[in-house]
């Protein structure tokens, strides 16, 4: 998963110092259960503030400001340990590259797709997502027993994807991708927002891309196939 936020359209200060000038970045790795519930008290806040600091060792320290009842305000302060990850490691935390897509096109409703995929969960473990550049989805089961496909109809391709895949592609041709459906399900789960757009890229027996857009949030989440 690759999650990116662009801080001007959330802190109204930001300063942060790099390692260098070349090199004007922090890399930390920390448990995302503890970030999550510092941030679930500051729902409410007047401030928040999160700043690298050093108590004996590194800590991303959160600062909440909380008005209470009486109009006097409170500060709590959660100091959640923190991995400062040193810069040789840096080449191994770059965004991921997809290759070249076989066929784009825009999901549909989300809570649809997980309702769905979580009753396709109780006859298999696989999934077969497939599509084409003509609007069409497709959620497919295969066992032993049984055969079970959920079409979408009438989606879109994202217009540039449409025009550099049909100068050789086949509209009406899908490409498809086996993928653990646990996988999906658990990005499916972890969707607390509509996004604006939420794209599909399918990398015919490769890889599956989901690219997610929701205001100043940008979210890409990648499952590889099942060899």
């Amino acid at each position: 998963m690759w999650c990116e936020l662009e801080q001007e359209n959330f802190f109204s200060e930001f300063q942060m110092e790099g390692v260098s000038a070349e090199n004007n970045a922090i890399y930390l790795e920390l448990t995302s259960e503890n970030l999550s519930r510092a941030l679930k008290t500051a729902q409410n806040a007047r401030v928040l503030k999160i700043k690298l600091t050093n108590k004996h060792f590194p800590c991303l320290t959160v600062s909440i400001e909380l008005l209470s009842v009486s109009s006097s305000s409170r500060v709590v302060t959660h100091d959640i340990p923190v991995k400062v990850i040193p810069r040789k490691l840096w080449k191994d935390l770059q965004e991921p590259t997809v290759p070249d897509a076989d066929v784009s096109i825009y999901l549909p409703v989300l809570k649809t797709m997980k309702s769905i995929v979580e009753k396709m969960k109780n006859i298999s473990n696989h999934l077969i997502i497939e599509a084409n550049l003509n609007g069409e989805l497709n959620l497919k089961i295969e066992t032993e027993l049984v055969c079970v496909t959920t079409h979408f109809k009438d989606l879109e391709n994202p217009p540039l994807a449409s025009e550099n895949a049909s100068q050789d592609r086949n509209s009406e041709q899908m490409a498809e991708v086996h993928i653990d459906i646990r996988k999906l399900l658990q990005f499916l789960a972890g969707q607390q927002v509509n996004p604006t757009k939420a794209t599909c890229n399918i990398v015919k027996n490769k890889i599956v891309h989901f690219d997610l857009l929701h205001e100043d949030v940008s979210l890409q989440y990648f499952i590889p196939a099942l060899s």
